[in-house]
């Protein structure tokens, strides 16, 4: 499956790849570090639950449990920061807690319900068990090396329903046991976001259609526990 090739290492050290450990060409702020979850309640998040809309007794899937924040999976919908960011490092550490499943966070949103009636516009970051680090395109879009291979045939390339929308990550294996917690990181420059799960560097993409927005997180049919979403903003470039 998405096995790395002599080819696509190479491509991709060409273009910069490090891990977090290494050092980073933007420069960081880590005093300016802010957890955006407070470990108390929903401030500075709003939820966007399309089914909500029609039966007022559904219950908000996004709520906070042991001081963790907890997606309940259903109804299916989004919680979304109210403020929107731009050149930053965003650091979520998350768990399956019962069974593997679904989930993703989402950065770059902006316009609601853009796609199935569901999904803002947006670039998907996967958590989905087993595909954490894909890319899937909704209504913005991203190139990364390799393209065709990792997206399928170029006739069927899309950001809107039906199109090929998923992009591959980068290698297998990244992910712990159901139960325990990983960490993604997303780190959007300008137009480039690179993705590490758990210390492996599992997609690079550039040339992205966004550089600014909200960040999300979804309701997707599984319960997710989350104990960290911080974001530390990049703030120079290397000349």
């Amino acid at each position: 499956m998405k096995k790395l090739n002599i080819v696509l290492i190479i491509t991709t050290c060409l273009l910069g790849c490090k891990t977090p450990s290494q050092p980073e060409t933007p420069a960081e702020s880590p005093s300016l570090s802010k957890n955006l979850f407070n470990g108390k309640d929903l401030s500075g998040w709003h939820a966007d639950v399309p089914d909500m809309d029609k039966d007022s007794t559904l219950k908000n899937p996004f709520i906070i449990r042991d001081s963790l924040l907890v997606s309940m999976g259903t109804p299916g919908g989004h919680l979304i920061t109210d403020s929107a960011f731009e050149n930053y490092r965003l650091e979520v550490q998350y768990r399956f807690a019962g069974v593997p499943g679904n989930c993703g966070v989402l950065i770059h949103a902006s316009t609601p319900r853009a796609l199935y009636g569901m999904f803002p516009k947006s670039i998907e970051v996967q958590m989905m068990h087993e595909n954490a680090g894909d890319f899937w395109c909704i209504v913005e879009d991203i190139n990364v090396p390799d393209m065709e291979t990792r997206r399928g045939a170029r006739s069927e390339w899309g950001i809107t329903e039906g199109k090929l929308r998923r992009i591959l990550n980068l290698t297998d294996g990244s992910e712990k046991s159901v139960g325990e917690w990983n960490t993604i990181i997303a780190e959007c420059v300008s137009d480039s976001v690179k993705v590490w799960v758990n210390g492996d560097l599992v997609n690079l993409g550039f040339e992205c259609t966004a550089k600014r927005g909200q960040i999300a997180l979804q309701a997707e049919g599984s319960e997710v526990e989350f104990r960290k979403v911080e974001l530390t903003p990049i703030t120079a470039l290397s000349k």
